[in-house]
């Protein structure tokens, strides 16, 4: 364990499995901690150079979709207490936005997204890494609630990216850096007994740092 460095603690699932809900439970638990939220979705490539059109046939799935060495680059910085400018993504235009975060280091650094431990560089800056494992049934309700609710979204258009994008980026991408994970959470943000066994070992890390 890297006790002169943050504490990073990966937490990554499928669309709509619940691994935000798991984040946050675990981030509002330490709310007196020096603790942060690092999101793989503000890491999407900037598609400025793309037409709109194109950016909309893009695979949002695919590990290429994300600008991984930007990622660790920054991760890199937060364990060695340095700030970072983190970007902004626009879900409307499909491309980076010109808007930037400045992020100062924490001591606990929560990384959350759907293709953190596909990458060997990533998972061996991780302390503790959490795959969240949610039934595809039950995560496709939650993901056309959600993108209907919040994104504007059809239900035509909801299925139909997740049966031919979504789901097969799933199972050929996702599930499969199951086997990397220390932990595994059933049904996310509900599985209050996992959670409060993580944040009983993140608390226990804290106090011997």
């Amino acid at each position: 364990m890297k006790n002169t460095q943050p504490i990073v603690i990966g937490v990554t699932g499928g669309s709509g499995s619940g691994k935000t809900s798991v984040s946050r439970a675990i981030f509002n638990h330490f709310p007196n901690h020096s603790i942060m939220m690092l999101e793989q979705d503000s890491y999407y490539k900037d598609q400025s150079h793309l037409s709109f059109e194109e950016r909309l046939a893009t695979n949002y799935d695919h590990p290429f979709a994300f600008d991984t060495d930007l990622l660790i680059e920054h991760l890199t910085q937060l364990l060695n207490y340095q700030s970072i400018e983190k970007p902004v993504y626009d879900y409307v235009e499909h491309t980076r936005s010109s808007d930037i975060i400045v992020q100062e280091p924490k001591e606990v650094i929560i990384l959350e997204g759907i293709l953190i431990l596909e990458d060997s560089r990533l998972r061996e800056l991780m302390d503790i890494k959490l795959y969240v494992d949610t039934d595809d049934d039950m995560r496709i309700i939650r993901r056309i609630k959600r993108d209907m609710e919040e994104r504007g979204r059809t239900l035509d258009s909801v299925i139909e990216q997740y049966l031919t994008v979504v789901k097969p980026m799933y199972h050929q991408f996702i599930e499969p850096t199951k086997r990397y994970a220390d932990v595994i959470v059933p049904e996310g943000g509900e599985n209050h007994v996992a959670i409060d066994l993580i944040t009983t070992k993140v608390a226990s890390i804290l106090n011997e740092v």
